[in-house]
């Protein structure tokens, strides 16, 4: 009899890497005042969690993301008097919630992949 050792890899509950990198860069981008350009990872981190993870928390916590993110980028687009760059233009209140919800994002990617699976 063999014995097969499983790693956490292994489980099926392998993360996109594209989602984890692009949870990371979204709030590393806000806050090095690249804002408009953070909406590439805030695109991929959202369509790669809604198409490819299963994780519910992980689904919902990308969508806390990306409407955090779409409300000032809006905002921005919309008026006319705005400043150059969403970065110069953006409250520092979206700031901090785009920084919380993208926390939160890498929080429960990490929790997804910690947790065992359910019994078949």
């Amino acid at each position: 009899m063999a014995v097969v050792a499983t790693s956490p890899a292994g489980t099926g509950r392998r993360m996109p890497r594209a989602v984890t990198i692009s949870a990371w860069a979204v709030p590393v981008m806000v806050l090095a005042q690249f804002a408009l350009i953070a909406v590439v990872p805030v695109v991929i981190a959202l369509v790669g969690a809604l198409t490819r993870v299963r994780d519910r928390a992980v689904r919902l916590a990308s969508v806390l993301v990306a409407v955090a993110f779409a409300i000032p980028l809006t905002v921005w687009l919309v008026r006319p008097d705005g400043a150059q760059s969403l970065s110069k233009d953006i409250h520092p209140g979206f700031v901090a919630l785009i920084v919380a919800a993208s926390v939160a994002l890498v929080l429960t990617i990490h929790r997804a992949r910690r947790r065992p699976l359910p019994a078949e």
